[in-house]
């Protein structure tokens, strides 16, 4: 895999967890800085704590890391298709997710929560591969099937290209993060008055 036009972001060491679901999350994982496309999976590794930090942990047993890499990859240029051609209306073939989600197998799993209740959860019961990927395909899923898409946003500043689910209450959410892009976006429109009073 070449990474030919990408670099790390100097700002962001990994990927910011900012879209509020996971599968606009999963688009996040490729930004853009000053033009260039950032992308934060450079390795299979990169993949794993990505995973992590969205709380989806491997099942038992050994993971090509490569492997994971390309199909990860994969799943997110597909998430991206399907979710951008679902915004604008267009009927899109979600047939390519079904692989994720039918290799993605799990059992419910009766266990005690941290106040000592009981809960049902779903356990991976499949290989590793298909445990990690599965909850993210789903989510993919889920958010096609059952999402309000005048809520799937994307970041309104023009260097910006990460999305997000819109929450707020009143729903009108413009940024990805007020900290990374609309103090910014706002910073530069202040400037860009401050120097047209001055001339």
């Amino acid at each position: 895999m070449t990474n030919a036009g990408i670099q790390r972001d100097g700002g962001l060491a990994e990927a910011p967890i900012l879209g509020d679901h996971l599968a606009m999350d999963l688009m996040n994982t490729q930004a853009r800085s000053n033009g260039a496309l950032v992308d934060y999976w450079n390795s299979g590794g990169d993949v794993l704590a990505w995973l992590a930090r969205c709380g989806v942990v491997p099942a038992e047993g050994g993971i090509d890391l490569d492997v994971l890499l390309a199909r990860a990859t994969a799943l997110r240029t597909l998430a991206h298709r399907l979710i951008v051609q679902r915004k604008e209306d267009e009927p899109g073939d979600a047939s390519a997710l079904n692989p994720y989600l039918h290799a993605y197998l799990s059992a419910p799993h009766l266990d005690r929560d941290s106040e000592g209740k009981l809960m049902l959860t779903r356990m991976a019961r499949g290989d590793a591969l298909a445990s990690l990927l599965g909850p993210v395909a789903e989510s993919v899923a889920q958010l096609l099937v059952d999402g309000d898409f005048t809520l799937v946003k994307q970041c309104e500043h023009p260097d910006c290209i990460l999305w997000f689910y819109d929450r707020t209450k009143a729903h009108k959410r413009r940024w990805c993060s007020m900290a990374l892009c609309g103090n910014r976006y706002k910073a530069a429109q202040f400037r860009k008055r401050s120097s047209g009073e001055t001339q």
